[in-house]
């Protein structure tokens, strides 16, 4: 799927508007207090990788250390979404105009040999952890996507505008219940059950979910590098 448009500044305040419009929960502020400490814990805890992941990183690639792309955060607000860098130079020029199932094709083609073992280990998503901290993102929650897709898929999707209701999360119910490479109609359901629910309990659900499926996956990757 290709495209090169990208959202108005109007477009993203029609959605911003729909946004504010929509009611808080007081269920909302226990999450939040939930994303700081849990990012911030884990913060400190992955401390002691980020010098030998950087190190292997200038040695095997060169700059830069960290990949930043823009991605619709709450409310439409377009921020800068943090990740190790795992792709080879410039990859995000020629990555740019695709989404869904041939992005994933593409990036695997794109992918240098240290970034591979980091995205097998999950490791290339530490910084998204300061990113939660900050506010862009909550730990669960809509995987954030591009701009220059968002007025597409909201155009083809009548009820994606609904994801923006809250912060895109690291991990998403609909990774946790279908995976990474499943339709974006089938994401949208399981985000908007999310959204609908978004409870404390759900929530941790989600996170002990990810948390097994993460630590399966670094000792898959330690194994298979």
């Amino acid at each position: 799927m290709a495209t090169t448009s990208q959202p108005s500044d109007s477009f993203i305040l029609r959605f911003s508007e729909l946004t504010e419009a929509s009611p808080s929960r007081r269920r909302d502020a226990a999450l939040r207090t939930l994303d700081i400490a849990f990012a911030g814990f884990f913060l400190l805890v992955t401390l002691a990788l980020t010098i030998p992941i950087a190190a292997g990183i200038l040695l095997a690639s060169g700059r830069p250390l960290f990949y930043r792309g823009e991605r619709v955060g709450r409310g439409g607000r377009v921020f800068e979404m943090l990740k190790v860098r795992t792709l080879k130079p410039n990859a995000e020029d020629r990555l740019g105009p695709y989404l869904g199932v041939e992005l994933v094709r593409l990036t695997r083609l794109e992918t240098t040999a240290i970034g591979g073992w980091l995205r097998a280990t999950q490791l290339d998503e530490i910084p998204q952890l300061w990113n939660v901290v900050r506010g862009d993102m909550s730990l669960v929650g809509p995987r954030p996507i591009r701009p220059r897709f968002f007025g597409e898929l909201a155009a083809e999707l009548p009820a994606y505008w609904q994801r923006v209701v809250v912060r895109p999360g690291l991990t998403g119910f609909a990774q946790v219940r279908r995976g990474y490479e499943t339709s974006m109609a089938e994401k949208l359901a399981h985000d908007l059950e999310w959204i609908a629910d978004r409870s404390v309990r759900l929530y941790l659900r989600t996170l002990a979910v990810t948390a097994w499926r993460v630590l399966g996956q670094f000792g898959r990757g330690i194994v298979g590098h």
